[in-house]
């Protein structure tokens, strides 16, 4: 009995210390100091492509501007995405450029807590200094807003934000959006953008049981988004099966405006009219020509 006791009892502290070893283990590292000079109208470019006025940004309720978005439905509960103004409560006024480089690339809080993959920093990892110090002088200019979005409402074990150290260290992984040898200035440029800054891989691709991308799934479509919606394929065999050409996707991401004279919904429409309806033609034909001649499969 003894013994049996004693094993039970070594067994309780010996979770017991690696439960408290994996909440206090530190995640992220802390990025060198950035001290380029901003330009505020790029950063806004790189923000619209980013999508961080679509999702921050409660349009359906006539909220301020980065002042916090609607709710995402998620299976594991409600994801209020926060304020981004530059109020320094109950926004990130009180930030350095430092930590939010920290934020956006590596997903780490100034506190050092990680952030809940909704939000998308594992596409910004490759963001360079001048990206960051960009991005930060336009968010810069954006008035303040006194208004703290609601905690997320998540279900246990969900709500344990230190379980995200574990699903960091089995999913997290860089976005694949390096140059490729060989391939044209605007496909390596279509590339950057659909793997990094748009993120398209995030709804269009199949999520698994911890609500990591599926690897093997890479933008073959995802039929459980956010609040029930559905992203179909947009694998290139996929598209041109369907009869899709480079200039419409070029033209679509710019308008809205389907080959058939239908118009994209739900989340895809707030893509185009908060983010992908802002860039350039040079970008919208580059992401085309990316999406429409890869195989995200076997990238």
């Amino acid at each position: 009995m003894r013994l049996w006791l004693g094993a039970f009892l070594g067994l309780a502290v010996l979770c017991g210390g690696t439960l408290y070893a994996l909440i206090a283990w530190p995640v992220g590292k802390e990025p060198e100091a950035i001290t380029l000079a901003g330009d505020a109208g790029r950063g806004a470019y790189i923000a619209r492509a980013s999508g961080c006025i679509a999702c921050h940004t409660d349009h359906a309720a006539g909220g301020a501007p980065l002042a916090g978005g609607a709710p995402l439905k998620t299976d594991f509960g409600l994801i209020h995405p926060p304020n981004l103004t530059t109020d320094p409560v109950s926004g990130i006024g009180g930030w350095s450029v430092e930590d939010f480089a920290k934020a956006v690339r590596q997903g780490v809080s100034p506190e050092g807590k990680p952030y809940y993959p909704a939000f998308t920093y594992p596409f910004y990892a490759s963001f360079s200094d001048q990206d960051i110090a960009d991005l930060w002088a336009a968010f810069q200019t954006v008035p303040a807003v006194r208004e703290a979005s609601p905690d997320h409402e998540l279900r246990f074990p969900f709500n344990q934000r230190w379980g995200l150290k574990l699903w960091r260290a089995a999913f997290l992984s860089r976005p694949k959006t390096d140059a490729v040898s060989g391939q044209t200035d605007s496909w390596n440029r279509g590339r950057w953008l659909v793997r990094g800054a748009a993120h398209c891989g995030a709804c269009h691709t199949a999520r698994n049981f911890a609500g990591a991308r599926i690897e093997s799934r890479i933008h073959a479509g995802n039929d459980s988004l956010p609040g029930g919606g559905r992203a179909p394929s947009i694998r290139s065999q996929d598209l041109k099966s369907r009869g899709w050409t480079a200039d419409d996707l070029a033209f679509s991401l710019q308008t809205g405006i389907t080959p058939d004279g239908d118009v994209f919904g739900g989340s895809m429409a707030e893509v185009v009219n908060f983010g992908t309806s802002f860039l350039s033609s040079a970008d919208l034909q580059a992401m085309a020509t990316y999406i429409m001649n890869s195989n995200a499969a076997d990238e």
